[in-house]
């Protein structure tokens, strides 16, 4: 294995370098910068207070915050003190959050707010020593800060003997999978495999991010993608703008007009959805203008893409589009200094894509799991493929099972499952990384995700369903906001769906006095839902479409144990809570036009 360094090392080497702006977040409505110089100083302030704790190489930290600088400064701080670093979700299930500060052994955990301390002292949570980012005087971040000051003026020399000390082989990060079936598992994440995964990711856009350029961070720091972003960051000097949260997604987007950026599906699912609902709201011709713009850019780039030549009315049709409709929506969202957008952690349809890139706005889809620290494969600017998640970054290798599963070896690839040696032996065989996705790998080397081995399901007549496939179908509608697909042992699929109540209301003319979950069962509801799947689900094979929607009496949510941190939907969970309303979907039969 190529020796990549620590992440010690990246991180000192980037912020050592000429002071220049790093990283900024909203303070008082405004972006507030923190320069180079100012984040080290705060990073070894903070890394030589918790070593002067008592804390020993090796020893666990919990990291439970929204993003925020001070999120990354404890981390840089923990890594750099030779400490391990165990983030937490910041709306983590209080069991699981008493599991993971259990099995990791943490001896200090930082959090946000008194509030969010609050939450855990009333759930009964058994905590380490905390500390509080906005709290004042004991046991609060500044505190600890101060006592660090003191000791980096009376100990020049000890942050150089920390960092040297640390090895590309040492535990730097113990994160916790979502846990959608079970209890979550420690993935243990050595230097060497983060710092190989941020070096050989960014080194496919040195021409997208030549450096200081403004990006915005998105995704939680929780989830080992952003958490890995941060060092491809630091690694191409790029301006860091830090976004607290998705409702402020927009507004930041057109603060920043960042030149990349990473996200979910969803978020591009629902911008789409969200530009469609404003239209249909406003009435008028937008109301048709804008779905015929965007449905014009999608069949002229599916034609165009096909190796057949769009036809002439496809291009007549894109040309007026894009003049009326598509050429504004780059500009409207922030977007115009965009150079591209990574995305991944779930599938994303092919038509969604097509969309965006008629927009001109280049979205590059990959693939990766917490295990292999966690990009495998990704589309880059100059070398892309739409349907699928690219081919491996440099050093990477991949191949496909006897049963089609992908496996993954390379320096990226985790060290094991903390304290569970029965799992890491049954996920890694002679180097190779079992995924648990099932994929397909085209003569280029561009690899398709079909599914996850664990969740194809079988339906009477003997075809398997792949879950995921139909799920990205069905969130193209404007009208879906989560679904979640079943039918093991049933004659087809049908699907649980939580609408986009605002846009079928008034679809519908629904009034708001009307309450959700007695909206969610009236017969004209169940109706329109179940005709919007069946479109939705069109143009797949006919064992795949949906015939009935159940239509759930609220969203699925993280502090249900319905959603995993990630969002992603606990299938089990959600199967054994609304049982009833499952059993019903097929005792009802097929909805009315099916």
């Amino acid at each position: 294995m190529a020796d990549y360094g620590t992440l010690v090392d990246l991180v000192r080497e980037s912020l050592a370098e000429a002071e220049r702006p790093v990283v900024a977040e909203r303070v008082g409505g405004d972006f507030a910068f923190t320069g180079s110089g100012a984040l080290l100083a705060r990073i070894e302030r903070l890394a030589l207070a918790l070593r002067d704790l008592g804390l020993q190489p090796g020893d666990r930290v919990g990291l439970m915050s929204p993003n925020r600088v001070d999120w990354i400064a404890c981390n840089h701080a923990i890594l750099c003190a030779g400490l391990v670093t165990v983030p937490i979700y910041p709306t983590q299930a209080l069991d699981q959050v008493q599991y993971i500060l259990q099995n990791s052994a943490a001896r200090v955990l930082f959090i946000d707010s008194p509030d969010a301390l609050k939450r855990l002292v009333e759930g009964g949570v058994e905590l380490p020593h905390v500390f509080v980012f906005d709290a004042r005087g004991d046991g609060s971040l500044s505190a600890l800060e101060v006592r660090g000051e003191a000791l980096r003026s009376a100990l020049p020399g000890a942050i150089a003997g920390f960092a040297a000390a640390v090895k590309p082989s040492d535990l730097a990060v113990l994160i916790y999978t979502s846990g959608t079936t079970g209890t979550p598992k420690g993935v243990m994440l050595s230097h060497g495999n983060i710092a190989s995964n941020a070096v050989a990711g960014f080194s496919l856009v040195p021409d997208e991010l030549p450096g200081d350029d403004p990006v915005l961070s998105v995704l939680p720091y929780a989830h080992i993608y952003e958490h890995m972003n941060l060092y491809g960051y630091l690694l191409r000097r790029s301006r860091v703008y830090v976004c607290h949260s998705p409702d402020e997604l927009l507004v930041d987007l057109r603060t920043v007009r960042p030149v990349a950026f990473f996200a979910v599906p969803r978020i591009f699912e629902r911008m789409l959805a969200g530009i469609v609902g404003r239209a249909r709201a406003e009435g008028g011709v937008r109301s048709k203008l804008v779905p015929w713009a965007l449905a014009a850019a999608r069949h002229y780039m599916r034609a165009k893409i096909s190796g057949t030549p769009p036809t002439q009315r496809q291009r007549v049709e894109y040309a007026i589009a894009k003049r009326l409709v598509l050429s504004k929506f780059r500009p409207l969202l922030g977007l115009d200094r965009l150079l591209f957008v990574g995305t991944g952690s779930a599938p994303l349809h092919i038509d969604i894509a097509l969309t965006l890139e008629a927009c001109d706005i280049a979205v590059l889809e990959g693939y990766g799991l917490t295990e292999a620290s966690p990009v495998v494969t990704c589309n880059t600017v100059h070398e892309r493929r739409f349907g699928t998640v690219g081919r491996p970054i440099p050093g990477v290798e991949v191949r496909l099972g006897d049963d089609g599963e992908l496996l993954v070896r390379g320096p990226n690839v985790m060290q094991g499952y903390y304290h569970d040696a029965e799992a890491t032996a049954a996920t890694i065989h002679d180097g190779w990384l079992a995924t648990g996705d099932i994929a397909a790998i085209d003569a280029d080397g561009f690899v398709r995700i079909t599914d996850r081995k664990k969740e194809l399901f079988k339906t009477s007549g003997g075809k398997y369903i792949a879950p995921a496939r139909v799920e990205s179908a069905i969130l193209r509608s404007a009208f879906v906001n989560q679904v979640m697909v079943f039918g093991a042992n049933q004659a087809h699929p049908a699907a649980l769906v939580s609408p986009n109540w605002p846009l079928v209301r008034q679809e519908l003319n629904i009034p708001e006095e009307v309450p959700t979950p007695q909206a969610a069962q009236l017969p004209q509801v169940v109706d329109f839902m179940s005709k919007e799947l069946r479109k939705r689900t069109g143009d797949l094979a006919t064992f795949e479409q949906i015939r009935k929607a159940a239509v759930l009496p609220r969203d699925l949510t993280v502090e249900e144990g319905e959603l995993s941190p990630t969002l992603k939907i606990r299938r089990r969970v959600v199967e054994q809570r609304y049982a009833a309303l499952i059993a019903g979907a097929y005792e009802a039969g097929p909805a009315a036009g099916a």
